[in-house]
């Protein structure tokens, strides 16, 4: 086995923690899978993942260029996302110290059609300039890591998009079990504690990568 395929695994786990915690994206992905059904779920996860590889496009790329430049870009780089993660994470921990359901109830009336489904989301993520930014800081410390197959950034991005896609859709089929959603509605504080400690680690991690 290949020495960066534990990198790589690590970077599938940080990922998909981050794809599953309370947001945006999962806050509508959620409402339209349990408002519209299977079928809008899943068009409304395809454009989430439109937009998702325009972000990890824009990130994998930013961060590998100023990478290759070396010195105090990459020092700066490294301390602004960890600022950043260090915020989001303090944000997630507060507002999972808040016991609560996620409210995915309220009155909203949704095109079921495909293309409106793909728009939204596509629109959702996209419009978030806070994804690039928080891409960036995660795929830094796996930018540096030495002795990587030819094409690793583009192999991060790809990794991005398609686990975004796979996940997102797994839980809008999840999410047509009744007691799968009630259990998510109860817990969704939890995912944000989970996450927002996880945050503070990866912070951790790439202010002391070399």
């Amino acid at each position: 086995m290949p020495g960066w395929t534990g990198e790589w695994l690590v970077f599938v786990g940080v990922m998909a923690l981050g794809q599953f915690s309370p947001g945006p994206d999962m806050l509508l992905l959620t409402r339209t899978a349990l408002a519209s059904g299977r079928m809008p779920g899943c068009w409304t996860a395809i454009g989430i993942a439109s937009g998702l590889a325009v972000h990890a496009t824009i990130a994998v790329t930013g961060v590998a260029a100023i990478l290759g430049q070396g010195g105090w870009l990459v020092v700066s780089l490294k301390w602004v996302a960890a600022a950043y993660l260090v915020w989001l994470g303090c944000q997630l921990i507060r507002s999972g110290l808040k016991s609560g359901r996620l409210d995915v109830g309220g009155s909203m009336v949704i095109d079921e059609s495909a293309s409106a489904c793909w728009r939204r989301g596509l629109f959702c993520n996209l419009l978030n300039p806070k994804v690039a930014v928080f891409l960036a800081g995660v795929t830094a410390p796996f930018l540096v890591i030495k002795d990587t197959p030819q094409g690793w950034p583009v192999m991060l991005c790809v990794t991005i998009v398609l686990e975004g896609l796979l996940l997102w859709c797994a839980w809008v089929f999840l999410l047509q079990a009744s007691a799968v959603r009630e259990l998510y509605l109860k817990s969704a504080h939890w995912f944000d504690l989970v996450f927002g400690v996880a945050l503070l680690g990866v912070a951790v991690a790439l202010v002391w990568t070399r």
